[in-house]
C-alpha cells in the first residue's frame, strides 16, 4: 500500500467556520519553526497579546491565545471560575449555550437555565428574572453571537445586568470576535473566550482568551484545585508572562501562533470598527441577493448577525442536495443547520477573509443555480 501527498482542494469557505484563510496568514504558518521558548518567539508572543487586547479592546493583562481551539477556550473559562458550590445562570438559546450549561453540570455546580427561542436574542427580562429569584448567583454565562442560529445577543445590556446583582460574567465571542461590536472593558465583561477560525480568518485551533482582574481574583481565591492541570491558567500565566524567561508549561503550537499574529496584524491594519463595518457592509448586500431569489432570514434584522447567516430552506428543497452541488460544481462550502434548525435552514458565513464582494457574488450566483436546477 503506497500513499502520497495529501492535496486539498481549494474551496470557497462561507459556512459557519473555518472561514477562508487569508494567503498572507497562510504564508505565515508555513516559516521556519522555532523553539516554544526561543526569545524571539516569545517577543512575537508578547505581540499577540498585546494584538489580542486591541481586537477585543481591553486592558487586561491576562489575555492570551490558549493553544486549543475555542471549545477548550469555553472550558477554561468555566473549570477556573465555576466551584462545585456555586450558582450559575445560564443562557440558552441554540447549540453553544447547550455546551455552557454543560460544562458547568460537569463541574457539580448548580446551573439556572434561562430559555429563550432558537434563532433570536437571549431574553433579558428572562435573565433578570432568574437574577432576583436566585440572589445566590455567582455567575452569568451566555452566547454573544449564537453559531447555531445567526443570533445576536446583546452583551452589553446583559453584563450590565450582571453587574448590578454581583455576578461575573462568561462570555462566547467564538464568532463575534472582530465581526461585530464587542468591548471587553466598557461593556464589563469578565471571562471571554473566541476562537482563531471565525472572523479573525486564522487556522483553527487556537482560542484568544481574556480575563479581568476581577476574574483572577476569584480564580486565586478558589477553595477547591481547578479540576484540570491542562487548562488550569494559574500554571499556563508563567508561560505567558514574565520579564524574557518563560516557565514551560506546554508545547505551543509555534506555527499557529505566527498565523494568529498575522491576522491580528492585518486586523490592527485595517482597523477594528472598519472590520465590523466590512461586515455589515458584505451582509447587506449578501441580503439584497437573497431576497430576489426568495430566501428569507430566520432570524429578525435586529438580532441578526452580519457574518452568520440563516436562511430558511424552501419547501421542496433537499438540503444535503443543494450544498452538495455548491461544493461539487463550484467548490464553496456553506453550512448545514444545527440542533432545531437540522434540514430546515443553511448557515452562510461572511466571516473575516470571507467577507469580501466576490464571495457574496460567487454565493449568489451558486445558489441561483442550484435552487433553478433543484426546487421541485
Amino acid at each position: 500500500m503506497s500513499f502520497q501527498s495529501f492535496i486539498p482542494p481549494q474551496r470557497t469557505l462561507m459556512g459557519p467556520g473555518p472561514s477562508d484563510v487569508s494567503p498572507r496568514v497562510l504564508n505565515a504558518l508555513s516559516r521556519p519553526t522555532v523553539g516554544h521558548l526561543d526569545p524571539t518567539f516569545i517577543g512575537m508572543m508578547d505581540e499577540v497579546k498585546q494584538l489580542l487586547q486591541y481586537a477585543f479592546q481591553t486592558e487586561n493583562k491576562f489575555t492570551i491565545a490558549l493553544s486549543a481551539p475555542g471549545s477548550a477556550g469555553m472550558e477554561a473559562c468555566f473549570v477556573n471560575l465555576v466551584e462545585p458550590q456555586d450558582t450559575v445562570i445560564v443562557c440558552r438559546n441554540g447549540v453553544f449555550g447547550q455546551r455552557m450549561l454543560e460544562n458547568v453540570n460537569r463541574l457539580g455546580a448548580k446551573a439556572v437555565v434561562v430559555d429563550s427561542p432558537w434563532g433570536r436574542a437571549v431574553e433579558i427580562e428572562k435573565v433578570e428574572a432568574a437574577l432576583k429569584a436566585h440572589p445566590e448567583a455567582k455567575f452569568v454565562a451566555f452566547v454573544h453571537a449564537e453559531t447555531s442560529t445567526g443570533a445576536v445577543s446583546d452583551a452589553k445590556a446583559l453584563c450590565a445586568l450582571a453587574k448590578a446583582h454581583n455576578c461575573l460574567t462568561i462570555v462566547d465571542a467564538v464568532t463575534s470576535l472582530g465581526g461585530i461590536e464587542l468591548k471587553v472593558d466598557e461593556w464589563q465583561i469578565d471571562a471571554i473566550y473566541s476562537g482563531s477560525q471565525k472572523c479573525l480568518s486564522c487556522v483553527p485551533g487556537l482560542s484568544p482568551i481574556s480575563f479581568s482582574g476581577n476574574a483572577l481574583k476569584v480564580i486565586e481565591s478558589r477553595s477547591s484545585a481547578i479540576p484540570s492541570w491542562f487548562l488550569d491558567q494559574s500554571l499556563v500565566v508563567n508561560y505567558w508572562s514574565g520579564e524574557g524567561k518563560r516557565a514551560y508549561h506546554h508545547t505551543a503550537p509555534v506555527n499557529s501562533l505566527y498565523a494568529l499574529h498575522e491576522s491580528l496584524v492585518m486586523l490592527h491594519s485595517e482597523g477594528i470598527e472598519n472590520s465590523w463595518q466590512r461586515h455589515r457592509d458584505m451582509h447587506k448586500k449578501l441580503a439584497l441577493g437573497l431576497a430576489e431569489l426568495g430566501l428569507a432570514f430566520i432570524v429578525p434584522e435586529n438580532e441578526r448577525l452580519p457574518q452568520l447567516n440563516t436562511v430558511k430552506i424552501p419547501d421542496g428543497v433537499d438540503d444535503a442536495q443543494v450544498r452538495n452541488y455548491l461544493l461539487e460544481q463550484y467548490n464553496l462550502e456553506i453550512g448545514a443547520g444545527l440542533g432545531d434548525f437540522a434540514g430546515k435552514a443553511w448557515r452562510i458565513g461572511l466571516m473575516g477573509y470571507a467577507a469580501r464582494n466576490e464571495n457574496v457574488a460567487l454565493c449568489l450566483a451558486a445558489l441561483k443555480d442550484a435552487l433553478a436546477k433543484f426546487t421541485k
